[in-house]
């Protein structure tokens, strides 16, 4: 049976990326979602999944300059909340695969608090491109879940070999690679994104774990 994972909580159009509304409507559906992450200035974990505000919301800044407090009141100001980490986990209800993408590098202090903040939540991944971030949260706790995120251009070859390591629970894969059978044979877990139509989705589906969305 395939593992499927809705991207951002995008079920579709009407719900928007990486809102609390939107992850629940992909849990009421009975799916896990994939999201991100970033630390504010006061070291809050968001949902949210680029480094400025410029593109949802029109605004100049960094996300690791502002504190949450900012940040919460633009965004609800523009009806699109962002919610925190902790909003997430707690609708989760420890139910549904949580993935969660830590889009930049973190420091050890911050991996620790993320950590800490999820302890009590046992279907918690954390998956990033940044695989120091992998690296240094398996250093801390070795039994933490995680994954390794590709994209194009990475080499196949370069995938297999980071695949070897005995502590990496799976690999996120850019559809790209989803027609190349050496990566299909690999034994560890795969999940590939994002798939983004009803036709792809049917098309994958049967077979292969996916992280998708607008269905």
């Amino acid at each position: 049976m395939s593992h499927l994972l809705i991207h951002r909580g995008i079920v579709n159009k009407q719900y928007k990326e990486n809102l609390l509304k939107s992850f629940k409507q992909s849990f009421k559906k009975g799916y896990g979602i994939e999201t991100d992450i970033h630390a504010t200035k006061d070291h809050e974990f968001i949902c949210f999944h680029d480094f400025t505000l410029n593109r949802i919301f029109k605004k100049k800044g960094s996300v690791k300059n502002m504190e949450y407090s900012q940040i919460k009141k633009i965004s609800t100001q523009n009806k699109k909340p962002i919610p925190l980490l902790k909003d997430l986990l707690k609708t989760s209800k420890n139910k549904y695969p949580l993935f969660i993408e830590i889009k930049p590098t973190f420091s050890k202090k911050l991996l620790q608090k993320l950590l800490k903040e999820t302890s009590k939540f046992s279907k918690c991944v954390f998956i990033s491109f940044k695989h120091e971030n992998i690296y240094n949260l398996l250093k801390i706790k070795s039994n933490t879940k995680v994954g390794l995120s590709f994209s194009p251009p990475t080499s196949v070859k370069t995938i297999i070999k980071k695949s070897n390591n005995k502590k990496i629970d799976c690999l996120i894969l850019d559809k790209f690679f989803l027609k190349n059978k050496s990566i299909q044979d690999l034994k560890i877990k795969k999940y590939y994104y994002t798939i983004k139509t009803k036709s792809e989705f049917h098309r994958y589906s049967k077979n292969n774990n996916l992280i998708f969305e607008n269905l």
